[in-house]
């Protein structure tokens, strides 16, 4: 096969992957994001303790990460027929991806948000901080470094699955790969795919790990931190004190 017949190929299939792990990237985010916390507020010593709900959300959770990508698309075809209307395709494909990856994330998110220094939180609560407010001001900004980097792991992990759901029809690079490079035995595209592939993970994480460092070395958020206000709001106190000493 010559490289004017690879090409449209590799187009289409570039862009299938690309709409793939997009729209999954993006639904795994949102979905898995409030999971993440909410494992942490509800835990024990959390804000919002509730031991029931941990529990039930945990166990999800971990049914999700724990089921092979494969079984998961053959498990949801049917929903995946009702969503979308069809189980083959990359638009179809993104049903799956998106629930597989919601889990994953979550368990992330939760790792990243256990990181907070706890004494940031008690210093909002000792300013009258409701839950919402240190969820908004606190845990999410102060763990947007770890949060970035658990975004990068989630849309390298969807590319990984998104070649998977080419061998079922998903489309994508994994279909281009199965199709030409094993069953035409076109192994010059099939080596081609993995170049892509490669080169794609490798630039995924490289701006993940540069957009981490970059908040990381800021503290994670625009302003001060709240423990840097409240010692602000203390100093003038200590001054006077020193003034009559």
């Amino acid at each position: 096969m010559t490289w004017s017949e690879m090409q449209p190929l590799l187009e289409q299939a570039c862009t299938e992957t690309l709409i793939m792990v997009g729209w999954s990237t993006l639904i795994a985010v949102v979905g898995g994001l409030p999971l993440g916390v909410l494992l942490v507020l509800t835990d024990k010593g959390g804000l919002l303790q509730n031991t029931v709900v941990n529990k039930v959300i945990g166990q999800v959770v971990n049914v999700g990460r724990s089921m092979p990508f494969i079984i998961l698309m053959v498990a949801l075809m049917n929903f995946t027929r009702w969503v979308t209307g069809t189980t083959i395709g990359s638009e179809a494909a993104i049903v799956p991806l998106a629930i597989g990856g919601i889990p994953f994330f979550a368990r992330l998110v939760e790792t990243a948000v256990r990181e907070v220094d706890h004494g940031l939180v008690e210093a909002v609560q000792a300013m009258g901080g409701n839950t919402w407010t240190i969820v908004r001001k606190v845990l999410v900004p102060e763990a947007l470094p770890s949060l970035i980097a658990s975004t990068t792991t989630t849309v390298i992990a969807l590319i990984g699955y998104s070649a998977m759901a080419g061998t079922v029809g998903g489309g994508g690079l994994g279909d281009l790969a199965v199709r030409y490079g094993y069953q035409r035995f076109e192994t010059g595209l099939m080596w081609i795919t993995v170049a892509i592939l490669a080169v794609v993970i490798s630039l995924i994480q490289f701006a993940g790990d540069y957009a981490a460092r970059a908040l990381h070395s800021r503290g994670g958020r625009s302003g001060p931190s709240p423990r840097l206000r409240l010692l602000k709001a203390k100093e003038p106190a200590a001054a006077d004190v020193s003034k009559v000493a």
